[in-house]
């Protein structure tokens, strides 16, 4: 194998005073970590291999040659047609998150089955995506619909291998939970794989009541604020409001419809004009930055929602105003993933929403797999997709 770049130990800054993506550019610039790519070859690997990138520890990733996946009864083999690279990967990658070491990256899966196990409830041809979450099926929250709080819960891409490669081998237990969810065939594959993480923003929505006709504001326009921005104008949310640091964020978040868009700075005075001086009724914090809750705070109405929807590093903390909360009823929560009902809101949703194509601003060949952790952690584009 070539060389893999290797990672030292690194003091990162305290996280005061900092954009998110001042603390990843600085944090990446400082480890000298760099993807790796291992390429013996162009095209198809090794007889009876798939190519696949495999991640080995922070720092370090590579596209290998692996054996080709074979299904057991109850499983089901998929030809990946595309894989969305997650900010939750690029955790991973720095180490701000686990993963199984040797593992391969990727659970926002599209594809198409290839091959069914004995028992398995697919048909070849079918064209899915996936919800990648392994659950016991039992506990209460599984017996309520919240497969994705279960005790016992494994997800693929970090504790299973997951789907930046050629074939995926689907595991029974997630076959049979109905966990493969027919597409639309002629929705193109980057758009396909939005399924789980327009699901999870589905759960954002929900959760924060939010109602047509009225306002909404999202803090953070980077690829999970602007799939929240078209999914409130899906709900029919209004005024929208998009506060981003980003000058080329902003111009994206007008593009795709924001009513207001605006600097952290501006935004609590914007907030404020654009809702008679009540502020917002829904507030999703959509980066994982502890002093963006403060303009959460400034943005929402008395009785208003806000939401923690995107991870934070480890051991992130703030200091609240708490009467603030107490006085004016102001409710905080979080959400991760989404329950398993709003993945089928989410397929049908996919394919009537064009607007989706602009956030996939970036797309790789499986060979280039680690050039999208690249582009990430370098803020180039929005989202990313490495297509088989």
């Amino acid at each position: 194998m070539g060389a893999i770049a290797g990672i030292k130990s690194i003091q990162f800054p305290p996280l005061a005073d900092k954009t998110l993506s001042q603390l990843r550019q600085q944090r990446y610039r400082a480890s000298g970590l760099r993807p790796a790519r291992w390429l013996p070859r162009a095209g198809r690997g090794l007889m009876g291999a798939m190519k696949a990138l495999r991640f080995y520890e922070p720092g370090k990733v590579a596209v290998v040659d692996v054996a080709d996946p074979a299904a057991s009864p109850g499983e089901v083999i998929l030809r990946v047609h595309a894989t969305g690279l997650c900010n939750s990967d690029v955790r991973v990658f720095l180490g701000e998150k686990k993963a199984v070491a040797g593992v391969i990256p990727g659970h926002e899966i599209a594809g198409e089955v290839v091959t069914v196990g004995r028992g398995a409830r697919a048909t070849v041809g079918d064209v899915v995506s996936l919800c990648p979450i392994l659950c016991c099926g039992r506990c209460s929250f599984c017996r309520e619909g919240y497969r994705n709080r279960c005790p016992s819960r494994r997800t693929l891409g970090y504790d299973l291998d997951g789907g930046i490669a050629e074939y995926l081998r689907v595991p029974p237990e997630l076959v049979s939970l109905g966990h493969l969810l027919p597409m639309e065939p002629a929705t193109p594959p980057h758009l396909r794989a939005l399924l789980e993480p327009f699901a999870c923003v589905l759960n954002s929505i929900v959760s924060l009541n939010v109602q047509a006709g009225a306002p909404m504001a999202i803090v953070g326009g980077g690829p999970m604020g602007l799939l929240h921005l078209i999914a409130g104008r899906a709900w029919g949310a209004g005024p929208i409001l998009v506060a981003e640091p980003d000058e080329h964020r902003r111009a994206v978040a007008r593009e795709l419809g924001a009513d207001i868009v605006a600097t952290p700075e501006e935004a609590p005075a914007l907030g404020r004009d654009a809702t008679h001086g009540e502020g917002f009724p829904a507030v999703a914090v959509a980066v994982g930055l502890a002093p963006a809750l403060p303009l959460a705070l400034d943005l929402a109405r008395r009785l208003g929602w806000i939401n923690l929807f995107a991870g934070f590093p480890p051991a992130s903390t703030h200091t609240l105003d708490l009467n603030r909360v107490h006085y004016d009823e102001v409710r905080i929560l979080g959400t991760q993933n989404a329950p398993f009902g709003l993945y089928a809101r989410a397929a049908a949703l996919i394919p009537r929403l064009p607007a989706l194509d602009r956030v996939v601003t970036n797309r790789y060949a499986l060979p280039d797999a680690a050039d999208a952790y690249t582009a990430r952690l370098g803020r180039e584009g929005l989202k990313s997709a490495v297509l088989m």
